[in-house]
């Protein structure tokens, strides 16, 4: 007879393939591209696992068929903009079913821009190009006799790379170190970038400007790696972390915390001194990429306590 207990379960419907087209009447066409992961989870569904009874298992395919019924039936605003999309599923799984505690969904954007003809963006075609994959994910919980909610959204896959304006130097030596100083270094990185929100009152949440965080995150953390002096004046990639983040708090009232990972990939010179030639240091200008090992920084930057600014 088994004896384990179920310490934490979820299950539900990944990879849902979704696109939602919106007409207006002017023939301006609009598309939302997403891939939706649902999963539910709750003290009821522990059966299912211990006992194999599947009475209160809402069947996976009718998680698939809420998100095609939900793209239809919304407004299209809630649809097209992620965040929202995300909690609306959510939120209708944990008040449809009694027996859900909560409902988590992940939604990936599929990234497609408007195609521009001499200057003017064409009204119904798109195009899709190498970029960063936008994502939100939604916990909706039942409390007492309302929702709490908590969102994540963010981005990852933005590449990025600048040949100045990076150091890396005074950092801790001993006996096993064997990096020198570099003064000035090309820099590469892959961003992930995460902010969360944190709310009782879901209305309000799904009012948040989640385009303009998202556009503003990004915004952000380009500019502070392309031109904020402290991001790269004797400084690591852990400073560019630090300033991008606080930036974003500070842009943004509705975001609680920003996450960050950015994976160091390291471009060195390459010794070229046996065939006479100088490209370390000062004259590097023939770099070897290095994907493995790389550097890997990451941190979670928040506000802090009131009263302890």
């Amino acid at each position: 007879m088994e004896t384990s207990i179920i310490k934490s379960q979820a299950y539900g419907k990944d990879r849902v393939r979704v696109v939602r087209v919106v007409r207006h009447p002017d023939s301006w066409q609009e598309i939302a591209d997403y891939s939706v992961c649902v999963l539910l989870s709750g003290e009821a569904f522990e059966s299912s696992y211990t006992k194999g009874d599947n009475k209160m298992v809402v069947a996976t395919d009718s998680q698939k068929n809420v998100v095609y019924y939900l793209a239809k039936t919304l407004p299209a605003d809630r649809v097209m903009v992620p965040e929202v999309f995300a909690s609306e599923i959510a939120a209708f799984m944990v008040k449809k079913y009694s027996h859900v505690t909560t409902c988590h969904v992940k939604i990936t954007a599929k990234p497609w821009e408007r195609m521009r003809f001499e200057g003017k963006a064409h009204p119904h075609s798109f195009s899709r190009e190498g970029k960063e994959t936008r994502w939100t994910e939604a916990f909706v919980t039942r409390k007492g006799d309302g929702l709490s909610v908590r969102m994540n959204s963010g981005f990852y896959d933005l590449e990025v790379l600048k040949t100045t304006n990076s150091s890396f130097t005074d950092f801790w030596r001993d006996e096993l170190t064997t990096l020198p100083e570099m003064a000035d270094r090309v820099l590469s990185t892959k961003v992930l970038c995460q902010w969360t929100f944190v709310s009782d009152d879901l209305e309000a949440l799904r009012a948040a400007p989640f385009d303009r965080i998202f556009a503003g995150a990004k915004r952000n953390t380009l500019d502070v790696f392309a031109n904020d002096p402290r991001a790269w004046v004797h400084a690591s990639v852990q400073s560019a972390l630090y300033v991008m983040a606080d930036r974003i708090l500070n842009d943004f009232a509705d975001v609680d915390d920003v996450y960050y990972a950015l994976p160091n990939i390291h471009y060195f010179p390459f010794d070229l001194s046996k065939f006479g030639l100088k490209n370390l240091q000062a004259d590097a200008q023939v770099y070897m990429p290095i994907a493995d090992p790389s550097g890997y920084i990451t941190a979670t930057i928040s506000r802090p306590p009131k009263g302890k600014i």
